[in-house]
């Protein structure tokens, strides 16, 4: 039989945004107003786009943009029977063909939360995708929310597929779908129980089918029916005649077992030819792709690159600028030749009294898993002196290993299994010299859980001192770990207290940690092990940074540190996910308003880190300190009021990170580099302030920065003032050079690149002089405290 439309009531749900999900909305109101979930291709929410902009299929976006949707199958389970719909006539996309129950879209900032994780997945429980079914089961067809509850619901499978409206709007279809799809089964002991009101804006009518019934009508060429139903019920609903039959064979046990569920699967799949095209002229997105396929000849779905550390192993976009722009900063460019050829970083690990203390094998695999797991750090670790090295490098790795435990989302069965572990670590991993963990982690992080008992074996030949700091801070730290396990993190901490707690238990303990380790090695005062105030803000400082620039890394991995008591005060939609399109102009002033209060917080702890440096003796422990340092002032700096933030991961330039490395050998020259960064912060506040920008942090902003010029002033003139002249002279000397190089070259050569290449090349010979320069001018100044470890111990 076939019911025609009645008025609907209301849907009670509402979101949690300032313009509340209303169900009476058009649909031109509903494509503008609803904010789906964007997604990667392994199902990883990465921020949100309005429904209209998700649909759109255009040059830009051949196929929309991906996000994730539902399909609600409703059996009545006296007769077997399925109620499809046909989609209303006003519907943009898709309009007037028949499919199943319902399919829609769950939303950000909805209550109850419709955003689900990769453990909700993981376990089948989705509960995110089945509070939305039950909103649009009430929106579409008017069944009440207390006929079907959320627990009554089978998630059963995923599916990845798109599709161009070809059949409505022609072979340039600006609209189509592109979705990873929740498949959910649903049974009611009989239909005449079931309320229906369908509302006459979202379905033109209802009709229960048999599966016979519904296989005639596919033959039916006067009817239309959505592609993706039409995959679903001939792939996986009706059987074929093999054993395992289909979901719609038997019913009781599709919805009573686990027989049929594949939670860890995403099955892709092309459109067949009359879907593809549209206004992107998109043709076939999996049919050629490499993939690597279950035994039923399905895509399983591969989680990031393990080779691509930053960005979520791959999950989401580096932002880097181009070799050639690079290129251009030619002063970077011969800080990175300096530092790789000239003068780089020496390694003190092949020190005499290092080779007769250790496992020469074991600590060569801690040299090279350092390497792996933190190219950054492993340079500056090195540089140390003999008597510190290796304490810090095992030091690194143990908390390394233990922040693997921590980030693995998926590994652990619970919770519970994941805290005891944490809270063990300090026993376990530092005491049981055979103690390892298999498979949890990536790449070359699981390798060092893998092969931990190398580790332990130089752990256990450290000094007593340094293995009784290490212990304890790793006890405190996983203590904190645990704290924040079950914590859901999936929006943000609660507020500032909260992110200023996690940042101290993973980052301030460690720079305790360092103290201490510096203290016991006789190279620092024995008072700066007990400063903790000045190590913790350093480390705290260095931990926002990574937080503010890891924004959407961390908020596709379900675990993000953004305040809430911050950003809620800027994302409409109340969801975190908010900032993750800045196409849209209004989530881009929110984000980059949000963006620029949670950098400026960062800058207050400034004055702090440079105290701290103030009261360093060891100009190697200097170094290992202020490195870290100069990289976040010169990353929040890139950071500030940057999009990018919103859509990757933002990388300050290599040969800039070089040119921090070889200007950070005293207080002077990373005074230099702070007044530099803190005076280009103030600039771009100032221009943007001229143009009409109204920045919220403004006020603050400013005053932080100029806390920290005022504080580095003096020193900074003094670095500047050298290293112009050394500059000036380098650049007028080279141009010279380059004239005569040039004038003397072949007359069939070709001048540009004659000129080009004498020019880098007369660089090179005039670094020389530089260096000189500006070591003469060191020595003249003669103002450092700094000494080596040599003239220490």
């Amino acid at each position: 039989c076939t019911m025609t439309t009645e008025e609907a009531p209301t849907p009670s749900t509402t979101a949690t945004t300032n313009q509340p999900w209303d169900s009476t909305m058009s649909q031109s109101q509903f494509m503008e107003r609803d904010t789906v979930l964007v997604l990667s291709d392994s199902d990883i929410v990465t921020g949100s786009a309005s429904k209209k902009s998700s649909h759109v299929f255009d040059p830009s976006q051949p196929r929309g943009i991906l996000h994730r949707a539902f399909s609600v199958f409703l059996f009545d389970a006296s007769t077997s029977e399925l109620l499809l719909q046909q989609r209303a006539s006003s519907k943009i996309t898709f309009p007037n063909v028949w499919t199943n129950t319902c399919c829609s879209h769950p939303l950000h900032g909805m209550e109850p939360g419709e955003v689900d994780g990769v453990e909700d997945v993981k376990d089948g429980s989705v509960k995110g995708v089945k509070n939305a079914a039950v909103r649009k089961l009430l929106h579409e067809l008017g069944i009440p929310m207390g006929e079907l509850k959320v627990e009554e619901f089978k998630f059963l499978t995923r599916l990845h597929y798109w599709a161009a409206d070809t059949v409505t709007h022609g072979q340039k279809s600006p609209w189509g779908e592109h979705e990873i799809d929740y498949v959910l089964f649903i049974t009611i002991p009989s239909k005449n129980i079931l309320t229906l009101k369908p509302h006459p804006d979202e379905v033109d009518a209802v009709k229960w089918v048999t599966q016979s019934q519904l296989l005639e009508q596919f033959d039916d060429s006067n009817l239309l029916f959505s592609p993706w139903f039409r995959l679903i019920a001939k792939k996986w609903m009706i059987g074929t005649g093999d054993s395992s039959g289909g979901w719609w064979d038997d019913l009781e046990r599709t919805m009573n077992t686990d027989d049929f569920c594949d939670y860890g699967t995403i099955h892709r799949f092309d459109p067949p030819s009359e879907h593809m095209g549209g206004g992107g002229d998109a043709g076939p997105m999996f049919i050629e792709e490499e993939v690597k396929m279950d035994a039923n000849g399905a895509v399983v779905a591969t989680v990031g690159d393990s080779s691509k550390k930053q960005g979520a192993y791959g999950k989401v976009k580096t932002h880097k600028e181009s070799k050639l722009k690079q290129l251009l900063h030619v002063d970077e460019v011969w800080s990175a030749i300096t530092l790789l050829y000239l003068q780089p970083l020496e390694s003190n690990l092949q020190s005499d009294n290092i080779k007769r203390t250790f496992n020469p094998s074991d600590l060569a695999f801690c040299d090279d898993i350092l390497c792996k797991v933190s190219r950054s750090f492993a340079a500056v670790i090195r540089q140390l002196p003999s008597q510190l090295l290796v304490d810090v490098l095992i030091f690194y790795l143990v908390l390394r290993a233990l922040d693997t435990i921590e980030d693995d989302m998926t590994f652990f069965q619970s919770n519970e299994e994941k805290v005891k572990i944490l809270l063990s670590f300090h026993k376990t991993a530092l005491l049981d010299p055979k103690w390892t963990i298999m498979g949890c982690g990536d790449a070359d992080e699981r390798r060092l859980l893998e092969e931990f008992p190398k580790c332990h074996s130089v752990y256990a030949s450290l000094p007593e001192a340094s293995r009784r700091v290490i212990s304890d801070i790793t006890l405190r730290m996983a203590t904190g770990m645990a704290e924040f396990v079950d914590k859901d993190l999936g929006q943000g901490t609660a507020d500032v207290g909260q992110y200023n707690r996690y940042c101290h238990f993973v980052a301030g303990l460690v720079g305790e940690g360092l103290s201490r380790l510096f203290s016991a090695s006789g190279l620092e005062q024995p008072s700066l092990a007990g400063d903790l105030h000045l190590s913790d803000q350093m480390g705290m400082f260095l931990q926002k940074t990574n937080i503010i620039r890891d924004y959407l890394e961390d908020y596709v991995d379900g675990r993000a540190f953004w305040p809430q008591s911050v950003w809620k005060k800027y994302s409409l939609s109340g969801d975190l996910g908010y900032f993750a399109n800045p196409t849209m102009e209004e989530n881009k002033t929110a984000g980059l308003n949000c963006l620029n209060e949670l950098v400026t917080d960062a800058l207050e702890l400034v004055p702090d880190c440079l105290s701290y440096l103030s009261k360093l003796r060891c100009a190697e422990v200097f170094r290992f300190c202020a490195i870290p340092q100069v990289m976040a002032i010169a990353t929040l700096q890139k950071c500030y009021h940057n999009e990018d933030v919103f859509t990757g991961v933002v990388k300050i330039r290599k040969g800039l990170s070089c040119q921090l490395i070889n200007d950070t050998k005293d207080i002077l020259g990373v005074h230099g580099i702070f007044h530099r960064f803190a005076s280009s912060i103030i600039s771009k506040a100032d221009k943007l302030r001229k143009k009409g920008y109204n920045d919220p942090s403004y006020e603050r902003t400013i005053k932080a920065c100029e806390t920290i010029i005022e504080l580095t002033e003096k020193e900074a003139k003094k670095s500047v003032g050298h290293a112009s002249f050394a500059n000036s002279t380098m650049i007028v000397a080279s141009c010279a050079a380059a004239s005569c190089l040039a004038y003397k070259s072949p007359n069939n050569s070709n001048v540009a690149i004659t000129t080009t290449t004498a020019t880098m090349a007369s660089f090179g010979i005039l670094s020389f002089f530089k260096m000189g320069f500006m070591r003469y001018m060191g020595k003249r100044s003669d103002e450092s405290p700094l000494l080596p470890a040599a003239k220490l111990v």
